[in-house]
């Protein structure tokens, strides 16, 4: 599958539960950066999560396919979610690299919040390497903070970190989870067959 000319966007996240926000960011990244595909990847055991309960990785995963599948661009790998332990991004970026070859150029596409903690990940300098970061923003959230922390990152570590602004970026997974569990409306803030599933299956309900 080694193709030295591919252009691969990866999206990680828990995606707990997947919405308009995640999809519309990933479609306006792989246009921006003329990415052959963009491969979503939901987090099995992600460490940065853990003093959340988390839905189990194999619906989260099953959410995932539902809201790409309609969109030829759009994959999803369960690399994280057949790993043993905790999943480090930096695992699964080797792992991809392996997969499509290393001259395949990777533009991991994330949210700002994220941009902010990069440092604290494991092996981060080893990790802004390997790949292109794209942070993705809701209007007015670009802040002075993520700005500095960006340009901090560039010149410590001689890397380019790319930022796009996404309007519905302002559709949360929280929201979701606390509106269903309020008995609160959801409709339009995902898609139609992921809100059917999180119905079906009784998913964020009160107990």
């Amino acid at each position: 599958m080694e193709n030295s000319f591919l252009r691969l966007g990866i999206m990680g996240g828990t995606f707990d539960p997947i919405h308009f926000g995640h999809l519309v960011t990933a479609e306006a990244v792989r246009d921006q950066f003329n990415l052959d595909r963009v491969i979503f990847v939901p987090s099995g055991n992600p460490p940065h999560k853990v003093k959340r309960n988390i839905t189990d990785k194999h619906i989260r995963y099953l959410m995932t396919i539902l809201a790409t599948v309609t969109n030829p661009y759009f994959e999803v790998s369960a690399i994280e979610i057949e790993r043993e332990g905790y999943t480090y991004t930096i695992d699964t970026l080797k792992e991809f690299k392996k997969i499509y070859g290393e001259n395949t150029q990777i533009f991991f596409i994330t949210g700002a919040d994220a941009i902010l903690e990069i440092l604290t990940w494991k092996n981060a300098e080893e990790l802004l390497q390997m790949c292109n970061f794209v942070a993705a923003t809701r209007p007015g959230y670009a802040g002075d903070s993520i700005s500095e922390k960006i340009d901090y990152i560039k010149k410590v570590y001689n890397k380019d970190i790319f930022q796009v602004t996404v309007p519905s970026l302002a559709i949360s997974s929280t929201d979701i989870r606390n509106r269903v569990y309020e008995g609160r409306p959801i409709k339009y803030l995902l898609p139609e067959s992921v809100e059917r599933y999180i119905e079906k299956a009784g998913l964020y309900k009160r107990r």
